[in-house]
């Protein structure tokens, strides 16, 4: 089963302060959690990202698994190349009901980490092959990319954002759920709204969608 979690102000611990880590990173920064580095060493991308306020860094020697404990986090993830230390921060935070992934270890892992295909951090589109095969995932991720690119256009995209705009209203005037699926359902429907999207005219448009939201009956 393939799920998306949901991040936002979780908890989030990294172990490793490499380029691997590094990559870990940067899949959760649009993800609006607290990432917590812990590392004896970090390199050079990390500590800036450190000064930016945007990660938290806490230098030590990972010897043992003392800190899972103490910071009590969501979800932790382990790149060191040390494949003992890694199953055991995995081993442990299982028994303490934490979810984790080994970058080393995916087979034993609570989840399997996708190569993602972003649109604007609005679309994520995962390739998966299960763990087996990593490399694999990357490489039909790059071909998928070229033809998804055609397809998916900036006018999906603006319709993305007008939907959940009026999402949010429909769910304070419109009383049942399956009365806000027909509304916007039209409003995705709607030619006008379609036609000023092609034209560049989001806010038109975000005001047109508003507006059948606001007359639906």
């Amino acid at each position: 089963m393939i799920v998306d979690l949901n991040l936002q102000s979780k908890k989030i611990i990294i172990v490793g302060g490499g380029s691997e880590a590094q990559k870990r990173i940067n899949s959760l920064l649009k993800q609006e959690c607290a990432i917590i580095i812990i590392a004896d060493s970090v390199n050079s991308h990390i500590t800036k990202l450190a000064k930016t306020k945007k990660i938290k860094i806490i230098k030590q020697k990972v010897a043992d698994t003392k800190f899972i404990s103490k910071l009590k986090p969501y979800l932790i993830i382990t790149t060191t190349n040390d494949r003992k230390i890694n199953q055991k921060i995995i081993n442990d935070a299982k028994k303490k009901g934490i979810i984790a992934y080994s970058s080393d270890n995916p087979e034993d892992s609570d989840f399997s980490n996708p190569a993602i295909i972003d649109f604007e951090n609005i679309i994520q589109i995962a390739i998966f092959t299960g763990g087996k095969s990593p490399v694999m995932s990357k490489k039909i991720k790059e071909k998928s990319e070229k033809v998804l690119k055609k397809i998916i256009t900036k006018e999906d995209i603006a319709q993305i954002k007008i939907q959940k705009i009026v999402r949010g209203v429909a769910k304070e005037i419109i009383s049942t759920q399956d009365q806000r699926r027909e509304c916007l359902h039209s409003i995705m429907s709607d030619n006008e709204v379609d036609q000023l999207i092609k034209d560049g005219q989001v806010k038109k448009a975000e005001k047109r969608a508003i507006a059948i939201l606001r007359n639906w009956k």
